[in-house]
This record gives C-alpha cells, sequence and structure tokens, in this order.
C-alpha cells in the first residue's frame, strides 16, 4: 500500500449555550453509508455505519501549544461506557507518563504512547470537559494545551446520532427517558472475500488490446503524465474468464492515484471502468487499498479498502481524520465505514 492529527447558575448557562448551539449549528452530515460526521471549532464528530461514535478534540490553532488530542469512543446502545484516550506529539522522544489536569480533575501517571483514562474516572473527565474552557496535559516541564471550544456542541451531536438525548446515560443533555430507547448497534455488513486466481503467462499480454478497448476520452483529464502506456499497466487474474486491468493515473507530492478496469480475457474484452475504486491492488488478497494525504507534510491520511467478492469490488473499511492539527499522518484514525 501507498502512504502517500456558582454549579447552578454555571448548570443553567450551559444549557442556554447548548441549546442556541444547536438552534444555528449546522446539522451533522450523513454520508450514504450510514456514518455522521460534525466538526466545531477545535473538535470533531465521527460515527461509522455501525453507530459507534467517536469524539475527537486538539490544541487550538490559533494558540502555541504543540500538537495534543484527546479521543473519546462509544459505541452504540443502552448503557455502554466512554473510552478516553490521550495523545501528544513532540520532537523529543515520546513521554513514558503524561499528567491530565482538567477543571477540577488532576490524573497523573498515565502511561503509554496513547494512554487510556481510567474508566472509572471517565464520567468525571466527561463533566469537567464540558464545563471548561481549556485542559492542560504534561510531561515533566513539557506542557499542552486541549482546547475544548467545540467539545458541548460535538458531544450533543454524539448523543443526537446514538438517540441518546433525554435518556440518564447522555452525556450533555440528560433526562428521565428511559435508557432502552437508545438506538441499538447497527449489524456491520458482511462482505465476501473472493481469492483471485493465480496470474496466467499470458496475461500481461492482454495490457494492449484491453487499452485499445477503453472509452480514454471520458477519464483522460483525470490523469498526468502518460497513463494508457502498454508498458505501465498491469493485468491480474480475477477469474477463470475475467482479469483487472490497473493504469497509473495522478502522481502527486503526497499521493498516488490509478485507474482500474474488470474485464473479460476473451475478445470483445467489454472492459467495465470501476469508478469508485482507486489504488493498490493486492491479488494475494483480491483487495484494493487507497490511501490519501488530507494536507500537507505531517498532516493525515484518508484510508479505503474495497474487497473482490467474486463479481466485483465492494467497499470493506473507511476512515481518516479531516482534522490533523500537526499529528504526523494523524493522530487517529477514524473509521466511517467498517464491515465482517
Amino acid at each position: 500500500m501507498r502512504i502517500r492529527s456558582a454549579a447552578c447558575r454555571t448548570g443553567v448557562f450551559l444549557a442556554y449555550a447548548l441549546a442556541l448551539a444547536a438552534a444555528f449549528l449546522p446539522p451533522a452530515q450523513a454520508d450514504g453509508k450510514g456514518a455522521v460526521s460534525f466538526q466545531h471549532k477545535d473538535w470533531a464528530l465521527q460515527c461509522d455505519n455501525t453507530l459507534a461514535c467517536r469524539a475527537v478534540g486538539y490544541q487550538s490553532e490559533s494558540g502555541d501549544s504543540g500538537p495534543v488530542s484527546i479521543l473519546l469512543v462509544r459505541e452504540a446502545g443502552p448503557g455502554t461506557p466512554v473510552r478516553a484516550d490521550l495523545q501528544v506529539s513532540t520532537e523529543k522522544a515520546s513521554p513514558a507518563v503524561l499528567h491530565l489536569k482538567v477543571g477540577r480533575l488532576s490524573l497523573a501517571g498515565l502511561k503509554g504512547d496513547a494512554p487510556q483514562v481510567p474508566a472509572d474516572q471517565v464520567p468525571r473527565l466527561l463533566q469537567e470537559l464540558l464545563k471548561n474552557e481549556e485542559a492542560t496535559v504534561s510531561a515533566g516541564k513539557d506542557q499542552w494545551a486541549l482546547s475544548l471550544a467545540g467539545a458541548s456542541a460535538v458531544l450533543l451531536k454524539m448523543d443526537e446520532a446514538q438517540g441518546r438525548v433525554g435518556t440518564p446515560g447522555a452525556l450533555v443533555r440528560r433526562g428521565t427517558r428511559p435508557e432502552s430507547s437508545v438506538l441499538p448497534p447497527v449489524p456491520a455488513p458482511v462482505v465476501k472475500a473472493v481469492s483471485p486466481l493465480p496470474t496466467r503467462p499470458g496475461d500481461a499480454a492482454l495490457a494492449k488490446p484491453l487499452l485499445a478497448a477503453l472509452d480514454r476520452a471520458s477519464v483522460e483529464d483525470q490523469c498526468n503524465g502518460d497513463p494508457f502506456n502498454p508498458a505501465n499497466a498491469q493485468v491480474h487474474r480475477l477469474t477463470e474468464r475475467k482479469v483487472l486491468l490497473s493504469v497509473p493515473c495522478g502522481m502527486g507530492a503526497y499521493n498516488f492515484s490509478s485507474l482500474l478496469w474488470i474485464a473479460s480475457d476473451r475478445p470483445p474484452h467489454k472492459p467495465v471502468f470501476l469508478a469508485d475504486v482507486d489504488g493498490d491492488f493486492d491479488p494475494a488478497t483480491g483487495s484494493v487499498h487507497s490511501a490519501m494525504k488530507g494536507r500537507g507534510i505531517g498532516d493525515c491520511w484518508w484510508v479505503r479498502q474495497w474487497q473482490f467478492d467474486g463479481q466485483g469490488f465492494v467497499l470493506a473499511s473507511e476512515s481518516g481524520d479531516s482534522m490533523c492539527r500537526g499529528f504526523a499522518g494523524g493522530a487517529w484514525q477514524l473509521p466511517t465505514y467498517v464491515t465482517r
């Protein structure tokens, strides 16, 4: 794969602010596969097609803190807990231990590259995240400032996506609606994985006639260089009669793209363009992998994989992080689509 970040008054004010935010913020966006995404200030939300949701917060872009991020994960369904992980980025060696402080909560001794907050401390952490403007993460003399701008709006969207608003388990807007009314998890689709057949001696020679059979005009403006040179094209065996034609298409500073067709190995070849599939084909697994860089140096990737199912290629997984915020490759991979 080419790898081309006073209690009562406070409560009343918070409730008012959240109601105002809900009225003026844009709705969470669904992508057609059941996934929901939302971003506000320094926080973002990504829920996948099973309704598992992940909220992430970062340092402010207008501040001078180094990269720092928190990840809050919650599966769908009544009574599910929240998991919280931390991560920082530094030019030094990764800190062995982190100290998290937000409001009245102080958690020391958090160990690992992406330490997990103890489960029994997560409810207190969530309360403080909603009441404060900033959290600090430190390691010795080094310190990072985690912005909480946008946290309330994003966590409210998480509750909405999972049907928790008004229930005792809601993160933001709790109520007495029974937990049994919370949306259940959506089963992940099952993808049938079929192994391709081994390449045959004459398959490479099919590149020239297959290229000649293409409707080049419909795709030529998507590519740079000489994409239809037979010397650059690859032919992979799929089944007894079907092959995959792979043509390198775009090459940038960080990203690579290719065009793919499924065709008959006998004339007339009738190549069918795979408009929604792009990347490197792995003949050992029958999968196509794509990894595209979101912005510039040190920023995040968007990764997708398709699987051959005996007839064509179906989406098997998709993940990424749209905010990046200075983490090399991105702080987290947030799934938008998962399968079994």
